[in-house]
């Protein structure tokens, strides 16, 4: 049996797929079982990580299970998780702890690294770069408008389809590959004014990046509920990438055995949120 944590997420609804499709055993711990639908032959059981009693049950015959990263919860699943004898651990961390100057956000999922580390518990840390998908917050703009404002839109990225995080996990899930840290990009570097050309191919729409104030968007991105650290983090990673290509790796087709999604073919996938259907 394999606990899957935050499987209604981008990546945690892809394990728990690609885990099904493997023909593996898949539990799911939710904090209200009942508001959410999951595929056939998951086992849907209540739970919290942020409520340490209730892990015990989810643990329960479990051998494998994939970590999403609760930041303020790690303590108490890896005490149970110990106490349930948990045989691997795949951990959900992220890039940024492989940047030259930590930030907030690197910090944060260092300190969940070096908990699982402490534990002694068999693992696997899966380190995404930025999500295709952080690029669906453009849908209302491309929908109303078909103009996405942002900052530093030379800035270049790696973005990576949470179908490929979610493979990479599974892979490591299945094969066992311990003591592994996979970096994980998408297969092109790419600028936000490429991405949303890209978009713009895809659904057949004419749209256009408009640069905006620093200020102006780091209140949007507040409003969204992003917290102050990680927004004046990620406005800074932004104008140190202008005008440079981003780093890629060929993690995801190495682990797989099949080339990374391009984001075009995320586009197509996603062309319903942005409002249209594939030309």
């Amino acid at each position: 049996m394999i606990l899957v944590t935050g499987g209604t997420g981008n990546v945690g609804a892809n394990v728990v797929r690609q885990l099904l499709e493997a023909g593996e055993k898949v539990r799911v711990i939710t904090r209200n079982p009942g508001d959410r639908s999951f595929p056939d032959g998951v086992e849907v059981v209540p739970g919290d990580l942020t409520r340490p009693e209730t892990l015990a049950a989810a643990l329960s015959g479990v051998d494998r299970a994939f970590l999403f990263p609760v930041f303020n919860a790690v303590d108490g699943f890896l005490e149970a998780a110990r106490k349930a004898h948990l045989g691997h651990v795949v951990l959900l961390s992220s890039a940024a702890v492989t940047y030259v100057t930590p930030g907030w956000i690197s910090e944060q999922h260092l300190r969940l690294e070096r908990a699982v580390e402490a534990s002694g518990l068999p693992w696997t840390f899966v380190r995404p770069d930025a999500f295709m998908t952080n690029d669906l917050a453009w849908a209302p703009q491309i929908v109303h408008g078909g103009v996405v404002r942002g900052v530093y839109g030379n800035a270049a990225l790696a973005p990576i389809d949470p179908r490929d995080i979610a493979a990479v996990a599974v892979r490591a899930l299945l094969d066992r590959r311990v003591g592994e840290a996979c970096l994980l990009t998408g297969p092109e570097s790419l600028t936000q004014i490429d991405r949303v050309r890209i978009i713009a191919e895809t659904i057949g729409r004419p749209l256009r990046f408009e640069e905006q104030p620093r200020e102006q968007f780091r209140d949007q991105m507040l409003g969204y509920g992003m917290p102050a650290p990680a927004v004046a983090e990620l406005i800074d990673q932004l104008a140190a990438r202008d005008g440079k290509s981003a780093q890629t790796v060929n993690t995801v087709e190495e682990v797989t055995g099949r080339p990374a999604f391009t984001y075009a073919e995320w586009a197509a996938h996603h062309a319903a949120d942005f409002g249209s259907t594939p030309a």
